[in-house]
């Protein structure tokens, strides 16, 4: 079971990153409007979740500078280039309901030294629309995290990294303790049996937040395979105000 898990997120991020990726002109990207059907992403990314087909409303409360139309094909794939990724979030069609603000330009709960922007980012989408959900899942880190506010409050918000827990507000939903995420358990071990031999997994890990996306809303690794309409979306420049800001020390 773990065998078949990590051969398919290898395959999501090869195929984001060598099959997706769209190539540069002279002039910038060389996006591709032609509409296609939802592409795979989650591996080595983060991403906004919000309840809605209002693509436009979310690019207006996020204050998005739309550059251009975008279909899944290259938009996912600008998101995952190296090159341009950094800048750029792709603003997806809405699947299903949800409308997907994808790339790790989005921001990110890194350190508690540093300015909270995620909070007023969801609290903001939640007061316009029913629901906004945000998943940071990036290995090379060690940096999970998710969070999920509703009419216009932050029900839950929970980061880990390095240094341990980040961001913990609200109590665990049903949802993560169905999946074995508790406190307790988290940047420990578990099942481990003496000191040789036994499995070490250690909490929460990518499928974990997959599988939570999955439940709270859609695994964004689950598009594609044909399914969802024939759509595109937008690519935008990310605001200046989403880059990390260190906390300033009282006087």
């Amino acid at each position: 079971m773990i065998l078949t898990i990590s051969l398919f997120l290898a395959l999501t991020i090869f195929v984001a990153a060598f099959v997706l990726a769209p190539r540069l002109g002279a002039r910038g990207l060389a996006l591709d409007s032609s509409p296609d059907r939802p592409c795979p992403f989650g591996c080595n990314m983060a991403w906004l979740a919000v309840r809605t087909r209002d693509t436009a409303g979310v690019a207006q409360v996020l204050g998005l500078e739309v550059l251009e139309a975008a279909n899944w094909r290259t938009g996912i794939g600008t998101v995952y280039d190296e090159r341009v990724g950094h800048a750029h979030v792709f603003l997806s069609p809405p699947v299903g309901g949800w409308t997907f603000v994808v790339g790790l330009s989005l921001p990110h709960p890194v350190a508690r030294s540093l300015v909270d922007k995620c909070t007023p980012m969801l609290l903001d989408l939640a007061s316009a629309f029913p629901e906004a959900q945000y998943y940071f899942n990036y290995p090379p880190l060690d940096l999970y995290a998710w969070a999920r506010a509703t009419n216009g409050r932050l029900e839950r918000a929970f980061a880990v990294g390095d240094e341990g827990v980040i961001w913990n507000k609200g109590k665990p939903t049903r949802e993560e303790r169905g999946i074995g995420l508790k406190l307790f358990e988290v940047r420990g071990v578990q099942g481990r049996s003496g000191d040789a031999g036994g499995q070490i997994i250690l909490h929460p890990t990518e499928s974990h937040v997959l599988t939570l996306a999955g439940r709270w809303s859609l695994d964004p690794t689950r598009l594609g395979a044909g399914r969802g309409e024939v759509s595109a979306g937008y690519m935008c420049a990310s605001p200046a105000h989403w880059r990390a800001e260190r906390l300033r020390k009282s006087a």
